[in-house]
């Protein structure tokens, strides 16, 4: 039986459900999930495979109008995946609609003359009638050759899509190995993980000015794994804030993050977490090049 292939850049403004979505997808968490915007920072990979054909998909970071470095490498990241895939998918959140932020990103895909597929997810939340007012509006634009009604939450929709994208699927050999799910180095998902976790707990106090890196991964005999990791803070009162009184924050999110890893990893996990001071982590190079983006945008 002839392979298939397909590359699938799934874009968007911020917080429209896109991890959520890939990690429906894909069948598995690769990428981690928060009620924050901006929680995705750089390209994420993952891949699912229906009969014959492998689809590559790219959860990509939200498009809005970035003020800092950081913001505008990861919205380049965005339209730079966008660029290089098969097939372009804008999500969009069926509840906020047709947003200024996605108003912006469907005149730039206009701009650039890049026929799209649109996704709109979140369909449980909103009435029937709703989504047919979208819809017309969406067709109104004469840019998209789908839309799908789709609820990342639930799955409903999401097996339609899959089919299409199975159909437009490429002659040509799979790109990775069948039983593989993501090309997301374990120890920068692991990151990723407790990133996750430091922004539940931290809700509003901590928004953007933390960075987590896998600093140690050391494969024990009995079968399990010691990690250590450290936080990266911009400010003294942000460490106080991160590890809490007493330190009970920071064992907070040690314990999800652990618990997380055991069940993703099914292996037992010994997480070490600590706190750094670095005010210019956030304009460091190093750091940027770690997540995959481009410093000098």
């Amino acid at each position: 039986m002839s392979t298939r292939c397909i590359l699938v850049s799934l874009i968007g403004a911020p917080n429209v459900g896109k991890s959520t979505l890939l990690n429906r997808l894909v069948g598995a968490k690769v990428s981690i999930v928060t009620p924050k915007v901006q929680t995705t920072r750089s390209r994420v990979v993952g891949i699912a495979l229906r009969n014959t054909t492998q689809i590559i998909f790219f959860d990509t970071p939200g498009i809005f109008r970035p003020k800092k470095r950081m913001q505008r490498a990861m919205v380049e990241a965005a339209w730079a995946s966008a660029s290089q895939s098969d097939k372009i998918v804008l999500v969009i959140d069926s509840q906020k609609g047709l947003s200024e932020e996605t108003y912006e990103v469907i005149k730039k895909l206009k701009k650039l003359k890049l026929p799209s597929i649109v996704i709109l997810n979140k369909i449980d939340l909103i009435h029937p009638t709703e989504s047919l007012a979208l819809i017309s509006s969406l067709n109104e634009e004469q840019l998209f050759t789908d839309i799908f009604i789709v609820s990342a939450l639930t799955g409903e929709g999401v097996d339609k899509f899959l089919n299409k994208l199975e159909a437009d699927g490429l002659l040509g050999p799979w790109l990775y190995p069948e039983d593989q799910v993501s090309d997301v180095p374990v120890a920068m998902f692991a990151s990723e993980v407790t990133r996750e976790k430091l922004f539940m707990q931290l809700h509003n106090e901590l928004p953007y000015s933390s960075t987590i890196a896998t600093e140690e991964w050391i494969n024990q005999k009995d079968g399990s794994v010691r990690i250590e990791q450290t936080i990266y803070v911009e400010r003294q009162s942000q460490k106080l804030i991160v590890v809490g009184k007493k330190g009970q924050r920071i064992k907070l999110i040690g314990k999800a993050a652990r618990h997380e890893l055991e069940r993703i990893l099914d292996r037992r996990v010994h997480l070490f977490l600590r706190v750094k001071v670095r005010e210019d982590w956030s304009e460091n190079p190093e750091h940027f090049n770690r997540m995959g983006l481009d410093f000098n945008v």
